[in-house]
């Protein structure tokens, strides 16, 4: 990876989904393990309350590096199917994640500079 990119540029997939009428699931799928542990450590508690407006103290983290999954569960802004409610599925609410970007890690300075991290 060089160059600025996002985590969903980096992920297999990033969605989200309902978890109830009341939650909300955001999932983070990494190819690898390097891809995941650049999702473990940016996914955060504090960057999760900042793009979504919700206490951090709210939040549920799952991280599942057997799967290279991190998984992040909140209350809905609004009850599913409410009045309110315009997002039904909850299915757009990945994208504010998916947009996050990345910032460089060692070994994007490493390939930059043409050599590899054994070098």
């Amino acid at each position: 990876m060089t160059g600025s990119s996002t985590l969903g540029e980096l992920a297999i997939e990033v969605r989200s989904k309902n978890a109830g009428p009341f939650w909300l699931t955001l999932e983070a799928f990494m190819p690898d393990d390097r891809t995941y542990r650049i999702a473990d450590a940016l996914i955060t508690a504090e960057l999760i309350s900042e793009l979504y407006h919700v206490a951090a103290e709210s939040l549920r983290i799952f991280r599942i590096p057997d799967l290279r999954v991190v998984k992040v569960s909140f209350p809905r802004p609004v009850v599913q199917g409410s009045l309110h409610d315009r997002d039904m599925h909850a299915g757009q609410h990945h994208v504010p994640l998916a947009g996050v970007v990345v910032p460089p890690t060692e070994d994007d300075d490493l390939i930059a500079k043409g050599r590899g991290r054994d070098d």
